[in-house]
């Protein structure tokens, strides 16, 4: 922070819905505001053809208030129910945590935000592993305006490979072969290969694995104690949990639990739970884990940086997306989503910090189906809008 200010900054490194009417959270003094059943809520969710499964609890002030699970563990009804306190993967909400960390180092002196990222991993620049890498800085890196090509295209990636485990900087690689589309710094452009470079940081600068800085940093502050960021392959799911599915080129659906975790990382591979995912987004909300000038460095897109027009929300630095006014009155609830092929995974928020509302689906569609947003910010409305 010794070399580039944070104050005003506003970075998309978390990709947020905003219920853009939802009401606001009471004053802290008052009594609970009513929420609606999250069993029912779920249930209407699970109805739905393109949810194979559904958890999700409601935690004010730390304590649950409700809990649900509708849908099945597996395909066609079978497997019995989720347990609502089943691990799930949280996709690119992995991205704030790493964010987190990065933003540590920078207000302990250890990182700045205007360090170069050829100076910060100097293998990427002498082995040409990304275009500009002089130039491109880390705050552009977690504000996604570096223009690092995404490495997560369907060229590059085998939704069906769940036998080979790629080291992060692969995966860098694998992006160089994409051609850049804007100049470093021009605009928001969202793309997993920034935080695996974020990953590669943080380790580099802490001589620790992603992981342990994870265990270190978050997850034993917070109270994290079912979180893990997987670090052997395959990496699976602890413990009872749903199996989520995608069509293969046929439009087969195919059980994808063993979804490769090399592919995750840094910009998606955290497993969790409600409990915990909904005591991490508190204490961020409520600067136990960043100072404010530092957390909005993660909040909102800079002023500078252009938004692009129908890119689908992926989760960790996605597109803000404004649905109908579901309750009236002033704009209050956020929410933060990750997905991946299987299942999309969205924490809604109340802007202190005090509300949580932590889903998870698993689906027989792809994960990008326009068809899924509608649904989960509509579960998201029965609860915190039973009025409705």
């Amino acid at each position: 922070m010794n070399r580039a200010t944070v104050a005003g900054l506003a970075g998309l490194a978390c990709a947020m819905l905003t219920l853009s009417t939802l009401p606001a959270e009471a004053d802290p003094t008052a009594s609970r505001p009513r929420r609606g059943d999250v069993q029912r809520a779920l249930a209407a969710l699970a109805e739905s053809p393109q949810v194979v499964g559904a958890i999700g609890e409601v935690y004010v002030d730390g304590e649950r208030v409700g809990k649900g699970s509708a849908g099945t563990r597996l395909l066609n009804g079978k497997g019995g129910r989720i347990p609502t306190g089943a691990r799930f993967r949280v996709g690119s909400q992995t991205k704030q945590m790493t964010g987190v960390v990065v933003l540590q180092l920078v207000k302990e002196g250890k990182l700045a935000l205007d360090d170069k990222l050829s100076d910060l991993l100097p293998e990427v620049a002498e082995k040409d592993l990304v275009e500009r890498a002089g130039e491109i800085t880390l705050q552009q890196l977690v504000q996604h305006t570096s223009g690092i090509p995404n490495f997560f295209d369907d060229e590059l990636v085998d939704t069906f490979d769940f036998t080979t485990s790629y080291p992060p900087i692969e995966l860098v690689k694998k992006s160089r072969t994409l051609p850049r589309t804007q100049e470093p710094g021009e605009k928001f452009s969202y793309s997993n290969t920034n935080y695996l470079l974020l990953g590669l940081i943080i380790e580099r600068n802490t001589g620790h694995t992603l992981a342990a800085e994870f265990e270190r940093r978050v997850f034993d502050p917070v109270g994290m104690d079912d979180s893990y960021l997987p670090t052997t392959f395959p990496g699976g799911i602890k413990g009872p949990h749903g199996h989520g599915y995608f069509p293969d080129s046929t439009g087969k659906l195919r059980d994808v639990d063993r979804l490769n975790m090399s592919y995750g990382y840094a910009a998606g591979g955290v497993i969790s739970t409600a409990h915990d995912i909904s005591a991490f987004q508190r204490a961020f909300a409520q600067n136990r884990l960043l100072p404010e000038e530092l957390k909005k460095v993660l909040m909102g897109p800079p002023r500078s940086a252009p938004q692009p027009s129908g890119q689908p929300s992926e989760g960790g630095g996605g597109q803000p997306q404004r649905p109908a006014p579901p309750c009236g009155g002033e704009p209050a609830i956020t929410s933060l989503k990750g997905s991946a092929p299987g299942f999309n995974a969205v924490t809604f928020t109340t802007p202190d910090g005090r509300t949580q509302f932590a889903l998870s689906a698993t689906l027989a569609v792809s994960n990008i189906d326009p068809s899924l947003d509608p649904l989960l910010v509509k579960a998201a409305e029965a609860v915190f809008c039973p009025q409705k």
